[in-house]
This record gives structure tokens, C-alpha cells and sequence, in this order.
């Protein structure tokens, strides 16, 4: 009937403006049932466990053989990591690809089959899935013994699949490959080039004296490529150059050629090309999640034109007022923008909201996140009035910070006057007098702030949240220091009391004094800008950090499989036992235990007495374990070089540029925006870029909207 018509229209609209608040797609299922599964699967408890799964899916690799759960990491002294049995972490993953599989199916109903034949991702999340459980089968079928497991690598992708930022963030990284494999083209020429001189400019001579550059750097070509490499990175410099300046002086103008061209030149002009070329393409990522949203507020006006309330009479599609109140009590979205559209609703005169009305309460979702601070309290006495506007006036905080330095400046020369002295011979009466003077005048200054500001408005400020937290804790430790050790006096020296000793206790009220400086930087406002530029960046930015979690755990994961058992440490094993009955091999091969044997080998076999065969062939085991180690080595280059090209020279320069994005773009707006003390601005990355976005054409959303598969609109 009309009445389950109108309750489809409104669940539709419901679900198409929380598509669009989140930058999500709109071609899924519209019927009564999908949209319910599709609601549920958007709630916050279900994705919390789909979050709390990759989590422990990605957490399994520090407990799973080789375990890093130990104290300490030096191979030499830590005792044997617990390694869990067969089939505990099997069971845990089991679970975890269980919901894998529950997630990439609800997607793809909720998709429709042709839509999925369209998607990309989800047929890799499949591919993924089906690849992991197989190698689970065989990891269990070898009762866990195998080396190689090949779904600890694929465990990343559960992580970025997860993530529409993400997604496109790789997408635009993907789409500015070509440029940066140009400039990677010509960091490999400059490479090659400056190898053949050098291997032409350090060939081997008579002198085996003055060839010490050849045989440390430019042996052969592969040497040759990594020495210059490294140099590259700057990580070699200027050990590289050492032999051969000891030799001739001139030499020295070959690495400086080498350096400037390759990390002034080309290492600063990739740089260029990333933040050129990154931009444009993230700009157009948050062109697309624009449009996204356009289109969903979009399909919502046009759900709610179809209602069975709407006048027939109208020339024009239109939405009651009542109807679009009805869905925003219903839809999940931020309180601030959903009381600022219901203000806006009860300010209009009209009943109907055409489609650019419409449109127009929900740029809303667009505009910054404002924080406005309550009022100061008003009092009716003058004297009072003259205390507020003196300790609410700027100045006061101006000698608040006038007198941390002053505490910092003290803590500096009492450190510079007590550091070559004994901890017996050392009186902490100064610095704890000191200590008690300044901790009673940060009391005193927030409690005038806040009799001057009010307690809501001086928590309004995360500065001064940040300024009393650490005034309270640094009161806290200073009653506890009394309590334990008494008031400051002359020789005020006492034993070790309690869980920490004096001491201790000074160092960690100092420690937070000097961290209490950090007050001084809302005060400075480029300093601010600067500040606030890297916390946009830690709040924002979270898809790149994804990513970067990503490339460090694939690398990771690689790395323990290529390089097992490749280094023992030295203090672990020892080849031989020398008894009165002979020498006998005790242990596995290190580099000390390989020199050793070789030695014994072909430098000694004529004085020591070989007893046994078996000897002769654990001999011979760590001799090619030694060619074996090397023949890693040589391909370990790869790997290395591998990732120093991702995570340094890409990954560094695709940070570079968005911080220079996020810093300019501050810069400008605070060019632009006249300061206001009451008003906080919080920027997101969609808004970085909002100034400069097109707005989509209604022939483009209307033409989008009859491309959906599963909506069928009356016009």
C-alpha cells in the first residue's frame, strides 16, 4: 500500500544521506530487507569488529614462530620466546577469515552481481580469501612446521581493503607511478654512470698499499652500484671517500659531483615531481568523494519527491518539510550539522524545498567544524570586575610564560652545576626550593585564570586543559615529595624511601616542567601554525598512516622468511669442544664458528687429529652454509634496496608533499581569516581542497542517477 511505499522512500532517503555524509556509493540494493542488512552492516558495532578482526589478524605475527614477546631483543641475552602451540593462532585465524568471509559476502549481495564483476577490490578480497585458507589447509596438513607462510604477507590487505581513503590514496599514489618512474630512471643513469668512473678511476694497481679503495668500495660492478648506493643515502658518507683522499685530494671532487647531482638535484627534483603530480591526483579523489556526496543528497531529495504526500499539482519535484525532518531524526550523523539543517527548517516560510533548497541545507556537511567557548562569568562587584579583566587579559599569560622560562633557565644551571658530582655528594635543596616556588605560582595563575574565565571556559582551551593537567600532577608529586622526605633544607639528602627515591622524584617533577614550556606555543603564532599543520596532519592523515603500516609489515613479514636462520648470534654457539678425546662439533654455524672451522681445515688439518667422519660432514655443512649466507647476502641487496626505494624515496617524498599541501594551505587561510579568539576551526582533508572544487551539474547527478542499478526514479 501507500503507507509501506512511504516507509521504503523514507528508509531510502535515510540511507542515501548517510552515504553521502560519508562519501560513500549509492549503487547497493534499495529494497526493504538490503537496506537493513545494509544499516547493520554500517553500524558502529559491527565495524568495530570488523576493525577489532584485522587488528588481531595483523597482531598474530608477534606471537607467531619467531615470537617477539621478550624483554629484551638482543638475540645474546634474551631467554627463549614462548612459541605458541600448533593450532592456537590456526584457531584464532579460522575465526578471523570466518568474518572475512561474512564481510565479503553481505558486500557483494548488497552490490548485486553485476556491480560486483566491476569491482576490483572485492574480487581481490576473494582472491585473497581463498589463497589464505589454502595455505592455512597446508600449514595445519605439516602440523605447522612449514617455513614459508604465504598468507602472513596477504594479511595487509584485509587492512587496506577496509579503508575507501585508503583505496584511493593507493589509487592516486598508483596514478602518479609514471612520473616518479622517470626521475627513478634517471636516479638509475646518474648511478650507473658515476659507477663506470668510479670503477675506471679506482681500478687495481701494482701497489697493493694505495688500493685500498678498490678493495673496500669498487671491486667489481655489483660492489661498485652498492658503495655508490649507499653514498646516496648519505649513510656511507664519508667513510667511502676516505681511502682515496688519503691518497690524492682530488679525488674528493668526484663524490662531491656525485652528491650534488644525485641528492641536491635529482632526489629534491622527485620531490617536486611527487607533490606536483600527487596533488592534482589526490585533488581529484576528493573531487570524485564531492560528487559522491552531491549524488546521495541527491537520490535522497528525489526517494522523498516520490512520496504519496507530495501535491500532484506541482511543477516541480519538491519535499515536505515534515517528510525531511522525519529522516534526520532518523539518520546517524554529527548533532552539529543535524541542529544547524533543523534551524534552518524551522526558519523557512514554505512547506516544500525544491531540489536546490535541498541541496543547499546539506552543505552543511561541508562548512568547518566550529567550536565556539562559553562567556566569562559576569560579576556584579567592581573589584571583582578589575580581577577578571586583569587575569583574563592576555598579558597575565605573557608573564606566565615570562616565568616558565625563568623555572627552565633555573633547572639548566642547577643541571650544569651538578653534573660532574656523585649523587652523595649532590644537594637538592636548591632545585627542590625552586621547584616549590614556581609549582605554588602555576597554582596561583590557574586558579586566577579561573576565576577570572570561568571553569567551563578555561576548559574550553586545550591549552589551558593541557596547562592545568600538568599543574595538578606536578602539585600531586610535590605533596608526595614532602610527605616521604620532608621540606627542603640544607643537605636535604635522604636515603632511598618508598618507590622512588628523591631524586627520581625532582627528576620527574623537572621533567614535567620542562614539557609545561609547551604553554608557550599557542602564544607564538607561526610557531602555532606549525603545531597545529602536524596535528592536522596525525588527525587527517590516517589513510597514509594505513598504508605505511601496510609496507612495514609486508617488508617485515618478507624479510623473517628470506633471512631465517641466515645470522646466529655469537654468543650462542661454539662449533668446537676441544677434549682429550679430539675435537667434535657442538653447534650450529656463525661467522666466528665458520672462521674457526675453516682455519682448522685447510691451515691446521695436518696437526689436529680428525676422529670421526661425522665431523668431516658438520664441517662441510658450515662451509656451505657460508656460501649459502653469502649467495643471501648478494640478494638481500634487493630487498633492501627494495624497500629504501618505497619507504624513503617514495613514501618520505609523498609525506613531504602533503605537509607542504596542508602547511600552505594554513598559511593562506590564515591570510585570509581575520583571527577570532572565540572561534576554533577544525579542518578535515576533504576540506583542504574545498575552495578549489567544482560543484557537479544537475544534468550530471540526474544522469548518474538513471545509471543506478537498483533505483528506479519516476522522472
Amino acid at each position: 500500500g501507500a503507507g509501506a511505499d512511504n516507509d521504503l522512500y523514507i528508509n531510502q532517503a535515510i540511507v542515501f544521506i548517510e552515504d553521502a555524509i560519508q562519501y560513500r556509493s549509492i549503487n547497493h540494493r534499495v529494497d526493504s530487507k538490503s537496506l537493513w542488512l545494509y544499516r547493520w552492516y554500517y553500524s558502529r558495532t559491527c565495524q568495530w569488529i570488523l576493525s577489532l578482526t584485522i587488528t588481531v589478524i595483523l597482531a598474530l605475527a608477534f606471537i607467531e614462530e619467531p615470537s617477539s614477546l621478550t624483554v629484551t631483543s638482543d638475540v645474546r641475552y634474551r631467554l627463549p620466546a614462548w612459541n605458541p602451540p600448533c593450532g592456537l593462532t590456526e584457531s584464532i585465524e579460522l575465526l578471523c577469515f570466518l568474518v572475512f568471509v561474512v564481510d565479503v559476502s553481505v558486500k557483494s549481495y548488497l552490490i548485486g552481481w553485476k556491480e560486483f564483476w566491476k569491482n576490483k577490490w572485492l574480487m581481490a578480497f576473494i582472491l585473497t580469501l581463498i589463497v589464505s585458507l589454502t595455505d592455512w589447509i597446508v600449514s595445519l596438513s605439516f602440523f605447522c612446521k612449514e617455513s614459508v607462510r604465504i598468507r602472513r604477507i596477504l594479511r595487509p590487505f584485509f587492512l587496506l581493503q577496509n579503508s575507501s581513503m585508503m583505496k584511493k590514496t593507493l589509487k592516486s599514489i598508483n596514478s602518479t607511478l609514471p612520473e616518479m618512474a622517470s626521475v627513478v630512471l634517471l636516479l638509475a643513469v646518474h648511478l650507473s654512470l658515476f659507477t663506470m668512473f668510479a670503477m675506471l678511476l679506482f681500478a687495481r694497481t701494482k701497489d697493493n698499499q694505495q688500493d685500498k679503495e678498490w678493495v673496500v668500495y669498487f671491486r667489481n660492478l655489483p660492489e661498485s652500484l652498492t658503495s655508490l648506493l649507499v653514498l646516496l643515502t648519505t649513510a656511507n658518507n664519508p667513510d667511502v671517500m676516505i681511502p682515496a683522499y688519503s691518497k690524492n685530494r682530488a679525488y674528493s671532487i668526484f663524490f662531491i659531483l656525485f652528491t650534488v647531482l644525485g641528492n641536491l638535484f635529482l632526489m629534491n627534483l622527485l620531490t617536486a615531481i611527487i607533490y606536483n603530480q600527487f596533488r592534482g591526483y589526490l585533488l581529484k579523489s576528493v573531487q570524485s568523494s564531492l560528487f559522491r556526496r552531491r549524488l546521495g543528497i541527491r537520490a535522497a531529495f528525489e526517494v522523498l519527491s516520490s512520496l504519496k504526500e507530495t501535491p500532484a499539482s506541482a511543477q516541480q519535484s519538491c519535499v515536505s518539510i515534515g517528510a525531511l525532518l522525519q529522516v534526520l531524526q532518523k539518520a546517524e550523523m554529527d548533532s552539529r550539522c543535524k541542529q544547524a539543517i533543523m534551524r534552518s527548517l524551522k526558519m523557512c516560510s514554505c512547506d516544500q524545498l525544491s531540489a536546490a533548497q535541498f541541496q543547499k541545507l546539506f552543505e552543511e556537511l561541508d562548512k568547518d567544524a566550529i567550536k565556539q567557548h562559553p562567556p566569562s562569568p559576569e560579576y556584579q562587584s567592581h573589584f571583582m570586575q578589575k580581577m577578571q579583566f586583569a587575569f583574563g587579559h592576555p598579558y597575565f599569560g605573557y608573564l606566565g610564560n615570562v616565568v616558565a622560562l625563568a623555572n627552565i633557565i633555573s633547572i639548566c644551571v642547577v643541571l650544569v652545576m651538578d653534573a660532574d658530582k656523585q649523587p652523595s655528594e649532590r644537594d637538592d635543596f636548591f632545585l627542590g626550593a625552586i621547584n616549590c616556588f614556581f609549582i605554588l605560582y602555576y597554582l596561583l595563575e590557574m586558579l586566577l585564570k579561573i576565576l577570572a574565565m570561568g571553569l567551563k571556559r578555561y576548559l574550553s582551551y586545550p591549552s589551558n586543559r593541557f596547562d592545568g593537567l600538568l599543574t595538578v600532577i606536578l602539585l600531586i608529586l610535590e605533596i608526595a615529595t614532602f610527605a616521604v622526605y620532608g621540606f627542603p633544607h640544607p643537605g636535604w639528602r635522604p636515603e632511598f624511601m618508598g618507590l622512588l627515591s628523591l631524586w627520581d622524584m625532582v627528576r620527574l617533577v623537572n621533567m614535567l616542567i620542562v614539557f609545561r614550556f609547551l604553554r608557550i606555543i599557542p602564544n607564538m603564532k607561526f610557531m602555532a601554525l606549525v603545531v597545529t599543520t602536524l596535528l592536522d596532519l596525525v588527525k587527517n592523515l590516517r589513510a597514509f598512516a594505513g598504508i605505511l603500516v601496510v609496507v612495514f609489515y609486508a617488508f617485515a613479514i618478507t624479510g623473517i622468511m628470506l633471512f631465517k636462520g641466515a645470522v646466529v648470534p655469537l654468543g650462542n654457539t661454539r662449533i668446537l669442544k676441544q677434549s682429550s678425546q679430539g675435537a667434535e662439533f657442538t653447534g650450529s654455524c656463525t661467522s666466528f664458528s665458520i672462521k674457526k672451522v675453516v682455519v682448522l681445515y685447510f691451515k691446521e688439518k695436518n696437526v689436529i687429529a680428525w676422529y670421526s667422519a661425522h665431523f668431516q660432514a658438520e664441517v662441510i655443512y658450515c662451509l656451505l652454509h657460508v656460501l649459502s649466507v653469502h649467495l643471501i647476502y648478494r640478494w638481500a641487496k634487493i630487498y633492501f634496496v627494495a624497500w629504501w626505494l618505497i619507504s624513503s624515496v617514495i613514501w618520505v617524498n609523498l609525506f613531504i608533499a602533503l605537509l607542504l599541501e596542508n602547511f600552505i594551505h594554513k598559511w593562506d587561510r590564515r591570510c585570509q581569516r581575520e583571527s577570532l579568539s572565540d572561534i576554533e576551526y577544525q579542518r578535515t582533508v576533504e576540506l583542504m581542497f574545498r575552495d578549489v572544487l567544482e560543484e557537479p551539474t544537475e544534468e550530471e547527478l540526474m544522469e548518474k542517477l538513471h545509471q543506478h542499478p537498483h533505483l528506479q526514479l519516476c522522472r
